[in-house]
């Protein structure tokens, strides 16, 4: 026969240790793959190719770069997040850091 929990206050604490361990592993994996693009990025680029291939080998370190930023970004996102369900066991709405220094202050 399956367990029943009764009331939201044992499942939700059960979600909550879920969700930080679980979002905590993803931020360490996220920082392997962040230093690992880095990585990436630092090899030079053969100088015994030119031309559309040499292009196209820019382009992919471009991308690698526009992508570990967007990783970085969301690793940060993740990392408030785990720090508001440690400090409050839920998640405030959503805020708006896209903004200078005051604006993520002002609200």
């Amino acid at each position: 026969m399956a367990k029943t929990t009764t009331g939201s206050q044992s499942r939700s604490s059960s979600t909550k240790f879920k969700t930080v361990d679980a979002s905590q592993r993803l931020m360490d994996s996220m920082a392997i793959a962040i230093d690992n693009m880095i990585e990436e990025i630092k090899k030079p680029v053969d100088s015994e190719i030119n031309g559309s291939a040499r292009k196209a080998e820019l382009q992919s370190i471009k991308q690698t770069a526009i992508d570990c930023k967007e990783l970085i970004v969301e690793r940060q996102k993740l990392e408030q997040m785990v720090k508001e369900l440690n400090e409050n066991g839920q998640i405030e709405e959503d805020k708006d850091y896209s903004g200078g220094f005051a604006e993520r202050f002002s609200k």
